[in-house]
């Protein structure tokens, strides 16, 4: 389980098929094989550990489903990519609840600056619209972000100068694919109208 809130970025060092090796900055005796970390929105298991003298290279594989459904098919060196470790109890909860199951692929179609912050539009896959609501929570890319307004699949939220800054959302640009999880609260509630109709 996570909160959408990036705590460092880290870089695909190499690809080799479904194997993935990702640098960070963490230290290295921080992270336990089997540990969970969500790579720009996506829960990874980490199967190796190696000390760098900057930080750390953590392993992962990915399934086909995985890549069938999310950015990581297109991920290769050199891209980097929005990090952040699993909850632990007691830990502040900054963002919202997020699992790591990214539901589908945003595009970015609009971006435009609004003061210091940027305003960037999305077309959400039709099937997952009706999850989003305006004031509502989205994770993207794995930052926990509020939804400013809906209008049929389209949506917009709005970044800060920080949040640009400590993630990679400063490098993105319009036709940009993003991986998507809807409020997990809005997925059950939607399921249980279901029933009741």
């Amino acid at each position: 389980m996570f909160t959408g809130i990036i705590t460092d970025i880290g870089k695909v060092a190499s690809r080799d098929g479904e194997h993935f090796a990702i640098a960070c900055a963490y230290p290295a005796a921080s992270i336990d094989v089997g540990a969970s970390i969500c790579c720009d929105g996506v829960c990874l298991t980490v199967t190796k550990v190696e000390v760098k003298c900057d930080g750390s290279l953590f392993d992962v594989d990915v399934s086909n489903e995985t890549r069938s459904k999310t950015s990581l098919k297109n991920w290769q060196p050199g891209r980097r990519v929005n990090l952040e470790r699993s909850l632990t109890l007691g830990a502040e909860m900054g963002g919202h609840v997020v699992s790591g199951h990214v539901d589908g692929l945003a595009t970015i179609v609009d971006i435009r600056q609004d003061g210091d912050s940027y305003r960037f539009s999305f077309e959400a896959p039709e099937h997952l619209s009706h999850y989003i609501a305006p004031k509502g929570s989205i994770a993207l890319d794995g930052t926990s972000l509020t939804v400013n307004e809906v209008s049929s699949s389209r949506f917009g939220v709005n970044l800060i100068p920080h949040s640009l800054q400590v993630t990679t959302w400063g490098e993105k640009k319009v036709g940009d694919e993003v991986n998507l999880e809807v409020d997990l609260f809005a997925r059950y509630v939607a399921r249980l109208m279901e029933f009741r109709q």
